[in-house]
């Protein structure tokens, strides 16, 4: 913290389904609120694994087909090259699509003219290219198979369904009190910018609290109904390999034991930024308990990382209100894993 000057940071330690959290600094500089596990932080790209948990719910349940094309379920995209782009494309990365929505894209119709006009750099299914656009679009299918806009469609069922009662895409006035401020890295005090896909790809809201109970409930120790311990399942099957990592529904997976050199390589900016050959896993690979799975995310104020180890029902959270480098965050986690498994 004192390296980067993060302003406060929350972390949460799970084993065996029983949390611990450790708090430290302040949710705002002005108002020198302290941080608890109840401060709401912006999660940034960790959001991408509820909109994959939401679309899993949606397949599970019959609403939507991993296998079919999105321009079965949005017309206006037919005849584009989204006649070849799978859902499963969309959910693992490997569309093609590029990370970031064009600044000039800035309301529903331009975003769908770029997806009209968007060609693939790669045979689709060949790279594996992290992107906002392609998680967007599967969340926007996915709230339509709901008949729900995606944030009410995530508020009213996932997040409900989880137990997870202090986690928002839109922060309600109640609970504008908990809602930390960011910090860039020049120290002004920001927050996310509203934005085409936003909700669907970095709008989450949440607490580590809550964190903690979604990553528990991936492994199963929370109590779900059944159609969405489906969805919690299905989100860590294998699809994938690509660069270090196995690519799962928005997941990243490795085989455990794990060196510490892998999850750097794994998680660099080039990985995210550049993308990587990918090689489809036929069939998918089913979830894995020797597994260390994990998750990054980051707005302009906030930066965070998530890692569970369903083997030894471990889970971590750590969130802080201000962004700093990707590296540092998993070797921090990564530390704390290792000093639980030894």
């Amino acid at each position: 913290m004192e390296k980067y000057a993060v302003p406060g940071m929350t972390l949460a330690v799970s084993v065996d389904g029983k949390p611990q959290f450790y708090n430290y600094g302040v949710a705002s500089k002005q108002s020198k609120q302290p941080v608890t596990q109840d401060t709401l932080f912006e999660i940034g790209s960790l959001s991408k694994t509820f909109t994959a948990t939401l679309a899993a719910y949606a397949q599970h349940t019959g609403k939507i087909d991993w296998a079919q094309p999105a321009s079965h379920y949005l017309p206006q995209l037919r005849g584009s090259a989204f006649d070849r782009v799978s859902l499963l494309n969309l959910a693992t990365h490997t569309s093609g699509l590029p990370l970031f929505v064009p600044d000039e894209v800035t309301n529903e119709r331009q975003l769908m003219d770029y997806y009209r006009q968007w060609q693939p750099s790669h045979p689709i299914g060949s790279y594996r290219v992290y992107s906002n656009l392609g998680i967007g679009l599967l969340g926007m299918i996915t709230a339509n198979s709901l008949e729900q806009p995606f944030a009410t469609a995530m508020e009213q069922r996932l997040l409900p369904a989880l137990g997870m009662t202090h986690s928002y895409v839109n922060v309600p006035p109640a609970a504008q009190q908990d809602y930390a401020q960011g910090y860039n890295k020049e120290d002004k005090p920001v927050r996310v910018t509203p934005g085409p896909l936003d909700a669907e790809s970095y709008g989450l809201k949440s607490s580590s609290s809550d964190l903690i109970r979604y990553l528990n409930a991936n492994m199963g120790l929370v109590k779900v109904t059944p159609d969405w311990q489906q969805a919690l399942d299905g989100v860590h099957r294998g699809y994938y390999r690509a660069s270090e990592f196995t690519q799962d529904l928005m997941w990243e997976s490795y085989p455990y034991p794990v060196k510490l050199e892998t999850l750097l390589a794994g998680n660099d900016v080039k990985v995210i930024m550049d993308g990587t050959p990918a090689q489809a896993i036929t069939p998918p690979q089913a979830p894995q308990q020797q597994a260390w799975y994990n998750k990054t995310g980051s707005t302009n104020g906030f930066c965070h990382l998530r890692g569970i180890y369903p083997a030894q029902k471990t889970a971590v959270v750590m969130l802080a209100n201000k962004n700093f480098p990707n590296d540092e965050r998993v070797k921090a986690v990564y530390q704390i894993v290792q000093s639980l498994a030894h």
